[in-house]
């Protein structure tokens, strides 16, 4: 028996069978996969070696009494109030003095004033008569021995005299200033106030054998302290030693810091950022966006909707981003999200 088939049920049996195809093909068709893309710029980078340490003042004394006598705190100009911690004195300011009346009237500094005014007029007159032949030249010099040993005595009176008052040898600030009532005897030898100059401060640091020539006296360096999270401060390689230390295997140095605005105290643990090398002008991306497989390195852009993967050689690296040499090109797409699970010639959707 032969199978008759019309025209019209052949065109069915197709239609039918081109739409199944469609249906199936429709559920294994790529989507396309949403990622964000940033412009490829430049910008600068710079290479850093970090270390830590601690800061410390620049200069910084501890005052005590060169004899005994009764304790008077004195007046700060500034604030028209006694000194107090924290306060700013200024180099040669009296901070204390102290009052010692029978150590003054030993002293006798009035008297030595007087004898060496006599002495001074007493020269004057020997040679006024010396040129008129009245006196010899040895008297002459005698009462210039005479003037000598008078001011002496007289000098030595006014340093003896100023161990009566504390003054600050250098501009600074009170960061200890011990308790002692009014007109009480202070004994000799006793702690009477410590000053610190800190707008420059001193940090110094412990370097790995790897970096002795990477850094070098006069480089760059960026303090950082936890407590400053919006502020870094300009510090300055200042010393290096050439010698590795055969126990630790690293080198120290020093740094000095600016601190013109007191924002570091003396005693703070912090961070230093060495510069050891910059670029600028040159093509930055995040460190994260980098995949690693083996030796290459690549990235994702996005060219006609379509992901394209590119390797690139690198430079410079910094705590977040990183410096391409080669590979990509200004303005072009560069997938910033998105992109773990992108294949090459991946579609994608960018979004905002």
């Amino acid at each position: 028996m032969k199978l008759q088939y019309s025209i019209p049920s052949i065109l069915l049996t197709c239609v039918l069978a081109t739409a199944c195809e469609e249906q199936q093909g429709g559920s294994t068709a790529e989507l396309a996969s949403p990622v964000s893309v940033t412009e490829v710029q430049t910008s600068e980078i710079k290479k850093y070696n970090t270390t830590n340490g601690t800061a410390m003042a620049n200069a910084e004394v501890e005052l005590t009494s060169e004899m005994a006598g009764e304790y008077h705190l004195q007046i700060n100009p500034r604030t028209k109030q006694p000194y107090k911690l924290g306060d700013k004195v200024l180099a040669g300011e009296t901070i204390v003095r102290l009052v010692n009346r029978e150590y003054e009237n030993d002293i006798a500094i009035d008297s030595k004033k007087l004898s060496l005014e006599i002495a001074e007029q007493d020269e004057v007159k020997k040679r006024a008569l010396y040129e008129k032949g009245g006196v010899t030249q040895s008297e002459v010099r005698n009462a210039e021995v005479s003037i000598a040993n008078a001011r002496y005595s007289y000098e030595n009176a006014q340093i003896s005299l100023g161990k009566m008052n504390v003054k600050a040898p250098f501009t600074g600030v009170i960061v200890n200033l011990p308790h002692y009532t009014r007109d009480v005897q202070v004994p000799s030898g006793s702690s009477i106030v410590s000053i610190m100059s800190y707008d420059k401060m001193i940090m110094e640091i412990n370097l790995p054998e790897s970096a002795i020539n990477e850094v070098q006296p006069g480089q760059a360096v960026a303090i950082t302290h936890y407590t400053l999270p919006d502020d870094t401060i300009d510090g300055v390689i200042s010393e290096l030693s050439p010698a590795i230390s055969s126990e630790t295997r690293t080198f120290i140095g020093k740094l000095l810091i600016d601190n013109k605005d007191l924002l570091l105290r003396p005693g703070m643990f912090v961070k230093a950022d060495i510069i050891v090398d910059k670029s600028e002008n040159t093509i930055v991306i995040p460190k994260e966006i980098v995949m690693t497989r083996g030796k290459r390195k690549s990235v994702y852009v996005v060219e006609r909707g379509v992901a394209r993967m590119r390797n690139i050689r690198t430079g410079l690296e910094d705590k977040d981003n990183i410096e391409v040499l080669e590979g990509l090109n200004l303005e072009d797409q560069l997938v910033t999200r998105g992109y773990e699970t992108l294949r090459d010639n991946s579609k994608v959707k960018i979004q905002k």
